[in-house]
């Protein structure tokens, strides 16, 4: 069961279709990929050892976390039910309305998701809340409204950040960024992006099995290291970055 705020019922409720639309099918036919095959796992490593306790938001089937030990929340019923089938403990949700209790979790993990929800400061205030002082919260948006392109409306994300935005609004919510990278496995050839999205639009069931079965696992082998630098990276032509970001208590550095 989905509880939705009152105030957020009716973005939520087209966030829950556009989901059902697009991802269902896709995780629907889709394996899981293990964390281990992600250029984040060298990263994630470096820090499950040191929090006991982890959630991680909209993994569809590419969990960036261990299976086990991890608390998962995506809003697709097909995604919930496979993580569920690997030992996952899964449940259906939002991010913006998380159904845990404050600051009980010392490593957060969202990728790719405040960009799809139209209440982005309702879902950076639950990623806030649930995540205790001191905890690492890992977050990956796209950059740059001016790079903005059809596969953005494709997918259904609202938006794109301006760097200095994004770092201000971060600290709103009590996160400092601590390390970046340049992230993404979207293909740089508008050409490719455009015969993709022409496929799913009109070829779905094909599309989606070239996705899961070629393009995919092709992505996973060739994806470049992550390059971490300390702060926010030089953003100029970055289409998406990673965020390793810090939550900072206030109360103790007041």
């Amino acid at each position: 069961m989905i509880n939705l705020a009152p105030s957020n019922v009716s973005k939520d409720l087209e966030l829950i279709e556009a989901n059902r639309q697009f991802y269902d099918p896709l995780w629907t036919d889709a394996r899981l990929v293990s964390p281990e095959r992600f250029n984040t796992w060298p990263l994630v490593s470096s820090l499950i050892s040191k929090s006991k306790t982890r959630l991680e938001i909209a993994p569809g089937l590419r969990p960036r976390l261990p299976i086990q030990g991890t608390h998962f929340v995506d809003i697709s019923a097909p995604a919930v039910a496979k993580l569920q089938a690997h030992g996952a403990n899964a449940m259906q949700g939002l991010v913006s309305a998380l159904p845990f209790e404050d600051g009980i979790f010392g490593l957060v993990c969202a990728f790719d998701i405040v960009e799809h929800v139209d209440d982005d400061d309702g879902a950076l205030s639950e990623l806030s809340r649930v995540a205790a002082p001191g905890a690492t919260l890992l977050l990956s948006v796209p950059l740059h409204p001016s790079q903005w392109t059809a596969f953005d409306d494709f997918v259904g994300h609202c938006r794109r950040y301006e760097p200095e935005s994004l770092v201000a609004k971060l600290a709103k919510y009590d996160f400092e960024i601590e390390q970046s990278a340049i992230y993404g496995m979207q293909p740089k050839s508008s050409r490719l992006l455009d015969l993709g999205m022409w496929f799913l639009t009109h070829r779905r069931k094909r599309a989606l099995w070239w996705y899961n079965n070629v393009f995919m696992p092709m992505g996973v082998r060739f994806q470049k290291k992550l390059d971490l630098v300390t702060g926010m990276i030089d953003t100029k032509g970055v289409d998406e970055v990673l965020l390793v970001c810090r939550k900072i208590n206030k109360r103790n550095t007041a």
